[in-house]
C-alpha cells in the first residue's frame, strides 16, 4: 500500500482466494462421488457442457494463486480527470511470466492474445497497443495497468523504494482501516475526484452544492467479523456537517414499524428520515432555481383534490417507512407499507378526501376494536385490493385486509420480524440498538425466485437451508459528518453454491446466445437495408459485391457501414467478427453490376449461438439450425432457409 502514488484516488484490496477455491472444488468434488443424482445432472444434465469448464477455471485460478502472496490490490491514480489503474501484487515464486504467457495464448485460441506479459527489461522498448492489459512480472511484484506510461512511473517508483501515499491523508486513512483488521477492503477519495471533475454550467453548481454531497470526503468499505460474524462497514465521511440531500437520513433510532413485520418476509427495507414536510421545502428549493415551473402544476392539482400535499398529507407523517415483501408469486403479490404518522385523525381526513376526488369507494370493518379501511383498484382485467388501518400511531397498508390484519396480530403479539431471535441474532454487531435505515433480506428465498426451475434434487436442500441460514442484515447510521453502514451475511454450504452456480452458467450462457443471436438479426437487418441504399444511389452498379464496400474507408467506399464489419479487409468470401457472430456478403455480378446479394451470419462457435441466419436480395431475414459454416451461402441457397418468424 504505501508504494502506491500519492496521488492515488482509488483504493480496493482483496485476499488471495485460491486456495479456498481449491477446498471449494474438492468438498464439491467429493459430493459428486457421494450423490448419485448430483453425479447424474453434473455429468448428463443441462450443466453438462459448462460444468467441466468451470472446474477447470478453478483449477486454473488455484494455479495462478501459487505464483501470487496474500493480497491483491487494484489502485486508481488521478492526474487529470480519468484515474490510471494498477493491479498490483506479491510474487511468490519464479516461473509466472511463463505460466501469464501459456494461459493467455491458451484462451486467446488463434486470436491475438489482450494480454501482454511483459519482464523489466522488455518494458523499455516496449510499444503501446491500445486496448491491450500489460502485465509486468518483477522479482517481488507483478504489476497491471492498460498503458505503459503507468506501467512504466509504477515500476520506476517500485526501483526507488517511493513511499509518498503513506503520508498522504488519504492514505492514512486507507492505513487507519488496515489497523482495525480487514479481510477486504476498499476507499475512494471523493472529494478530490469531484475536485477534478468538469463543474458545468454554474447554476448545477449551485444546485450540487445544495444537495450536500459536494462535501463528500471519503467513501470506506471493510468487510471483516465480529464476534465469530461477518461483517461488512462502509463509512462515507463529509468535509462537514450534513445539509441538503445528504441530511435526510435521520439519527438511529428505534423502529417500531418492524413490529408489523412478518418473519416469513423476503425482503424488508426501513428508513428514518427527517422531516417529510421540511423535506419536501428542501427538494423545491433545490429544483426550483433550475426549474421555475417544477411545481406548477402542484397548486391546481392539490385546488382539484382538495388538499395540500404539505399542509395536509406531509406534514402528519413521522418519517419512519419500513415496506415488506412476503410472496411474489400469482395470482397477486403480498406486500406490506408501514408508515408512523403523528396525527392519524387528520391523516385519515386527507385519505378520506382523496378517494372521494377520485370517485373510489373505502368499505369499513370494526374487528378487535380495529377500524380497516378496503378499496379496490381496476388493474388491466384484475382488481387490486388494498387494505389499511391505523395502529397505535402507524399506518399500516397492505395488500388486502387480510393481509393487514396480520400485520396486526403480529404487532399485538409480539410474534413480528422486529422481535424474533432470528433478525435480533443477525444484527451487525457492536453497533447501536437503532438505526437510521435497514435492509432485511431472506438469501435463501431470493435465490429460489432467481432460479425458478430448480432440479428436484435440489428443492429439498433449498428448504432445509432455509431454515437454517441466518437472514442479510445491512443497516445505516447517519450521523453528523458521516453516515455509517454495517451488513451480515448468511453462509451456505459451498457444496449448494456450486450447485446454484452449475444451473446459473447454463442459463447466463442461453441468455448471451439469445442476445448475440438478436445482436446478429439486427446486423444483417442494417446490412440488407444498406444494399438497399447503395443499389438506389449506384444504379450502375448494383449491389455492394462485398461488406468492405459499403463501410467508412475513404477510398470511395460508401460509409453505410461501421467498423467492424464495414473496414477493408472484409472483402468477399472473408468473415467479419462481431458479437459472437461471423459475417461475410457475397453478390452475383456481371460486368460489374451486381443483381443479387445474400449476407450470411454464422455463430463464432456452439457456444455463441446455435443458429445461422442470412437475407438476400428479397430481403427476407432466414435462419438454419446447426453447426457453424465453413464457406458463404449464395442467394438461392439462403431463399431455401426457413424465414425468420
Amino acid at each position: 500500500m504505501p508504494l502506491l502514488p500519492e496521488s492515488t484516488v482509488i483504493y480496493a484490496a482483496f485476499p488471495n482466494y485460491g486456495d479456498i477455491a481449491h477446498q471449494t472444488l474438492a468438498i464439491f468434488r467429493d459430493e459428486l462421488q457421494k450423490s448419485a443424482a448430483l453425479r447424474e445432472w453434473w455429468q448428463h444434465g443441462e450443466v453438462a457442457l459448462a460444468g467441466p469448464k468451470l472446474e477447470e477455471a478453478l483449477d486454473k485460478i488455484y494455479e495462478l494463486s501459487q505464483y501470487l502472496g496474500g493480497e491483491i490490490v487494484l489502485a486508481g491514480a488521478m492526474q487529470d480527470r480519468d484515474p490510471k489503474m494498477l493491479i498490483v501484487a506479491e510474487a511468490r515464486k519464479p516461473g509466472l511470466k511463463n505460466f501469464l504467457q501459456q494461459q493467455m495464448n491458451e484462451l486467446a485460441g488463434k486470436s491475438k492474445p489482450g494480454v501482454r506479459v511483459l519482464e523489466p527489461q522488455e518494458l523499455a522498448t516496449a510499444v503501446d497497443r491500445r486496448g491491450d492489459l500489460v502485465l509486468l512480472v518483477r522479482p517481488d511484484f507483478v504489476v497491471g495497468a492498460l498503458d505503459l506510461a503507468t506501467l512504466r512511473s509504477f515500476n520506476a517508483r517500485l526501483d526507488q523504494g517511493s513511499q509518498g501515499f503513506a503520508a498522504s491523508p488519504f492514505g492514512q486513512r486507507v492505513a487507519q482501516a488496515y489497523g482495525d483488521g480487514v479481510t477486504m477492503l476498499g476507499a475512494a477519495d471523493l472529494h478530490t475526484i469531484l475536485s477534478k471533475l468538469p463543474t458545468g454550467t454554474k447554476q448545477n453548481e449551485l444546485t450540487f452544492e445544495r444537495t450536500g454531497f459536494a462535501d463528500l470526503k471519503y467513501l470506506i468499505w471493510e468487510h471483516t467479523s465480529a464476534a465469530g460474524q461477518p461483517v461488512s462497514q462502509t463509512e462515507l465521511s463529509f468535509m462537514g456537517p450534513r445539509h441538503g440531500v445528504a441530511s435526510w437520513l435521520a439519527a438511529p433510532g428505534p423502529m417500531g414499524s418492524l413490529d408489523f413485520v412478518s418473519p416469513k418476509a423476503i425482503l424488508v427495507s426501513t428508513v428514518l428520515l427527517k422531516s417529510p414536510a421540511q423535506i419536501f421545502d428542501e427538494v423545491k428549493e433545490i429544483a426550483s432555481p433550475s426549474n421555475p415551473n417544477a411545481f406548477a402544476g402542484l397548486a391546481a392539482m392539490e385546488q382539484a383534490l382538495g388538499i395540500t400535499l404539505k399542509g395536509d398529507l406531509l406534514s402528519h407523517l413521522g418519517g419512519e417507512i419500513t415496506v415488506e415483501l412476503d410472496a411474489v408469486t400469482p395470482p397477486l403479490p403480498a406486500w406490506r407499507v408501514i408508515l408512523r404518522v403523528d396525527d392519524p385523525n387528520r391523516l385519515q381526513q386527507t385519505l378520506g378526501t382523496l378517494l372521494t376526488a377520485t370517485n373510489t369507494k373505502a368499505e369499513q370493518v370494526d374487528e378487535g376494536g380495529i377500524t380497516y379501511y378496503t378499496t379496490r383498484v381496476p388493474s388491466g382485467k384484475t382488481t387490486t385490493e388494498i387494505g389499511y388501518a391505523f395502529v397505535d400511531g402507524y399506518l399500516v397498508i397492505a395488500s388486502g385486509q387480510k393481509a393487514a390484519a396480520e400485520a396486526v396480530r403480529l404487532h399485538q403479539s409480539g410474534e413480528s420480524l422486529g422481535k424474533s431471535k432470528k433478525f435480533l441474532a443477525s444484527l451487525p454487531q457492536g453497533h447501536p440498538a437503532g438505526a437510521s435505515a435497514l435492509f432485511y433480506e431472506d438469501p435463501v428465498a431470493m435465490a429460489a425466485l432467481q432460479v425458478p426451475q430448480l432440479a428436484p434434487e435440489f428443492a429439498q436442500s433449498f428448504a432445509h437451508f432455509a431454515g437454517e441460514s441466518l437472514p442479510t442484515v445491512s443497516c445505516a447510521y447517519g450521523e453528523e459528518t458521516a453516515i455509517r453502514g454495517a451488513s451480515t451475511s448468511s453462509t451456505m454450504d459451498a457444496a449448494v453454491f456450486l450447485a446454484l452456480g452449475a444451473i446459473a452458467i447454463p442459463n447466463l450462457l442461453r441468455s448471451k446466445m439469445a442476445a448475440n443471436e438478436a445482436s446478429a438479426v439486427g446486423t444483417i437487418r442494417k446490412v440488407t437495408t444498406a444494399e438497399v441504399v447503395y443499389s438506389a444511389t449506384h444504379s450502375d452498379r448494383g449491389y455492394a459485391p462485398d461488406l468492405a464496400t459499403l463501410g467508412p474507408d475513404p477510398a470511395g467506399h460508401a460509409g453505410l457501414l461501421d467498423a467492424p464489419l464495414g473496414n477493408p479487409s472484409c472483402t468477399a468470401n472473408e468473415w467479419c467478427e462481431k458479437a459472437g457472430y461471423r459475417f461475410t456478403l457475397t453478390a452475383v455480378c456481371y460486368k460489374q453490376v451486381c443483381k443479387k446479394f445474400a449476407v450470411v451470419a454464422m455463430p463464432v462457435s456452439s457456444e455463441t449461438g446455435t443458429r445461422s441466419f442470412c437475407s438476400a436480395s428479397d430481403a427476407v431475414i432466414r435462419f438454419k439450425m446447426g453447426p457453424p459454416l465453413t464457406l458463404p451461402v449464395t442467394a438461392s441457397q439462403c431463399q431455401a432457409w426457413a424465414p425468420l418468424q
